[in-house]
């Protein structure tokens, strides 16, 4: 039995390998005679949701917490509370869901404050995206995370992982008040992230600037809202919540250098590199579970450690 496992994984690798090379193959094709029908592939491509979100093999141990949900555009949104006090909200990435931070709930809620997580549309036990069964759009992380905030209050803190970090970080640009932002994997650019689509699927320039322009149909606001460096280059910064960066340098999901790129847009911001991690295991590791709730649990009348 154990022998063929290794076979059976070498057979699924292959067919992925096939068939992105089939789909690279298309691409180039579609970029030169048929751009219009690629950028819309392309956008589905884009909007799909990983089937299988990590799990740890061990979890961490968590009360069941208070179950809620939010109405957030067509969808609903599903979530869980825990404990009292001031809100930290925890925010997940790109086909995760809410419980990928469980590990920072019990030490939060010993800090004294209460503990916001949920699923955004088309992840977890949420309800299907406006985009579709198995999509999701930017935009809804966003909306999820004001919904919420509406609902428990201010944030004290806002801890979020990859995807979920730009989330964050257009909310807090777009007005959302909040005592500190702590980011783990941070993706810091989504429209930068579309040079890097295109070239790991087979497309060029004529489709990626059509496949934007599709996202901004089906989402009914320009791409520039989301242009994370570029926003940033017009914002005061004192207007800026405390940071903490938390990335792993061997990321080969989001790699340190978009964390490292963040750095350098927010003045003052604090960056503490990883080792050994990757992009999942650094959600629960203890060590960086400790630093990550004595920064985001500090109160807001101290200076950040």
């Amino acid at each position: 039995m154990s022998s063929s496992l290794p076979k059976k994984s070498t057979i699924v690798r292959a067919k992925k390998f096939v068939a992105l090379g089939s789909v690279r193959i298309a691409f180039r094709i579609l970029e030169v005679a048929a751009p219009g029908p690629g950028a819309r592939w392309a956008e589905r491509i884009w909007l799909t949701v990983p089937e299988r979100p990590w799990r740890p093999k061990n979890p961490p141990p968590v009360a069941a917490g208070k179950a809620f949900s939010l109405q957030v555009g067509a969808s609903t949104v599903v979530g869980r509370m825990w404990g009292e006090g001031s809100a930290v909200y925890l925010m997940h990435g790109w086909g995760g869901t809410g419980e990928q931070l469980d590990a920072f709930v019990e030490p939060l809620v010993a800090a004294g404050h209460r503990v916001v997580s949920f699923d955004v549309p088309g992840h977890g036990s949420s309800s299907q995206s406006m985009a579709g069964r198995g999509r999701s759009t930017l935009p809804e992380f966003i909306d999820s995370l004001r919904a919420a905030v509406e609902r428990y209050g201010e944030p004290h803190a806002i801890i979020a992982h990859s995807f979920g970090a730009a989330a964050v970080v257009l909310a807090v640009l777009d007005g959302l008040p909040t005592g500190r932002i702590a980011v783990i994997a941070p993706m810091s650019d989504p429209i930068g992230f579309s040079y890097v689509f295109a070239k790991m699927v087979g497309f060029g320039e004529r489709i990626r600037t059509r496949f934007l322009r599709v996202l901004e149909q089906r989402i009914g606001q320009s791409m520039d809202v989301f242009d994370i460096p570029k926003r940033m280059r017009a914002v005061d910064s004192s207007t800026l919540p405390p940071l903490l960066i938390v990335h792993d340098l061997g990321d080969r999901e989001v790699p340190v250098a978009s964390g490292e790129q963040l750095q350098k847009m927010w003045p003052g911001a604090v960056f503490d590199p990883w080792t050994s991690l990757g992009h999942y295991r650094i959600l629960i590791d203890p060590d960086v579970v400790r630093k990550v709730v004595a920064f985001s649990a500090v109160p807001r009348t101290l200076p950040v450690p």
